[in-house]
């Protein structure tokens, strides 16, 4: 694996975070046709996720492997993908790092309850489930998860 960066997102990036973005759902949920959904999905990175005010990404050889957007205000994450081929490398864990940085306090997301990959990593980075709860666009069972720091900061 070739080194990575971690940098801010840039409206440039937009192409290639989009399509990781797509990448890991379809990877993750192969019996869902993605492609179909593709203008729906354009249109809420648009109008939900770009507008954000804290996009990070990690970028190995100039392409874009993995990202996270924050709000630090909420201290919510409402994404962290990692491109498929990079999973099982220290990249999923030095975003996460990165946004506990970021917020250094506490951190909450939700995850749909079927993800099982990414409920072992959330546990492993620290997060316990503080209730369940349905995707208002999917309704799909998701878990809400909550990590807080034990240091006092």
């Amino acid at each position: 694996m070739s080194a990575f960066t971690l940098r801010r997102y840039t409206p440039a990036d937009e192409a290639g975070t989009f399509a990781l973005w797509i990448e890991t759902w379809q990877t993750a949920y192969p019996h869902l046709n993605f492609a179909a959904r593709r203008e729906a999905l354009r249109e809420r990175w648009h109008n939900e996720i770009a507008p954000l005010p804290v996009i990070v990404l990690a970028v190995t050889d100039a392409r874009i492997v993995g990202f996270f957007t924050l709000e630090p205000d909420r201290n919510y994450i409402d994404q962290l993908a990692v491109a498929p081929r990079m999973w099982g490398t220290p990249v999923a864990a030095a975003l996460m790092d990165e946004a506990k940085r970021l917020s250094p306090a506490v951190l909450e997301l939700n995850v749909n309850q079927d993800n099982a990959r990414a409920l072992r990593f959330y546990a492993k980075h620290g997060f316990a489930v503080m209730r369940e709860d349905v995707n208002p666009r999917s309704g799909a069972p998701i878990f809400w998860l909550r990590w807080q720091s034990a240091q006092p900061v």
